[in-house]
């Protein structure tokens, strides 16, 4: 009775491992993910989430991943690597960027993309993700340049690598931060003040796509139609995005 017991108790295991899908996601995709992957029936999902440069070396080095969720333009960095399925990639999720004050503060004007160069000009500091390895601080370093202030605003700046990029403005360490809407949301103690202006603005799209030797592609499959699916569009906009092409 023991063994039979013992093997069965082994069987379970192996079928829950076997249902365990592996997801290695960019981090600005965390609140969009993380709870729909909770709700996923008959399959636990793993979530890892990195910024961008790091997820793609991570992919390099052989992280064991059976779904990968990466932006459109890291998509097409990696179109040629033979682990991913592209045929069978499907955008999920669209997010832009905006400004982060601090709950108490008064909200600057970034109405316009002059008021939004003033307010850069003015701020004591400012907070971005490091262009090397996030999608929204290499587009925010492009602004500066285009703006002509790159030199003023990077001389008071700080760059995250990681984690919630907005979390000093919270702390009332940084006046301004800039990052992406659904990653601005969730921090405690910071305050969205808005969308950068149109003419700035930069829309991410994140795309999700199968390893190609995951031996739990209709679990993937699974999973891609959950997180495009209605629960999925309630969610997106609690979570600061917008569903691909809205």
């Amino acid at each position: 009775m023991k063994r039979s017991m013992a093997v069965l108790l082994g069987m379970v295991a192996t079928m829950a491992h076997a249902d365990q899908i592996n997801v290695l996601s960019g981090g600005a995709a965390k609140s969009f993910i993380e709870p729909l992957a909770k709700t996923l029936p008959g399959h636990t999902v793993k979530l890892e989430f990195q910024p961008m440069g790091k997820l793609t070396k991570s992919l390099a080095d052989g992280y064991p991943a059976d779904m990968v969720v990466v932006t459109t333009e890291v998509l097409d960095q990696l179109k040629d690597d033979p682990k991913l399925n592209l045929k069978a990639a499907k955008p999920i999720a669209r997010v832009g960027i905006g400004v982060a004050v601090h709950e108490g503060a008064r909200s600057p004007d970034i109405s316009t993309v002059e008021a939004f160069k003033k307010t850069l000009l003015a701020a004591k500091s400012v907070v971005y993700i490091d262009p090397r390895v996030g999608t929204s601080g290499k587009h925010v370093a492009e602004i500066l340049q285009r703006l002509g202030i790159a030199d003023q605003v990077n001389a008071k700046a700080r760059l995250g690598s990681g984690g919630a990029i907005t979390e000093p403005v919270g702390r009332g360490e940084i006046e301004l931060g800039i990052h992406q809407i659904s990653e601005i949301l969730p921090v405690k103690g910071v305050k969205l003040a808005g969308p950068l202006p149109a003419e700035l603005q930069k829309y991410t799209v994140y795309v999700a796509v199968p390893v190609t030797q995951s031996s739990k592609q209709q679990a993937v499959s699974d999973l891609i139609r959950h997180l495009s699916g209605p629960e999925a569009r309630e969610r997106l906009a609690q979570a600061g995005y917008t569903a691909p092409g809205e």
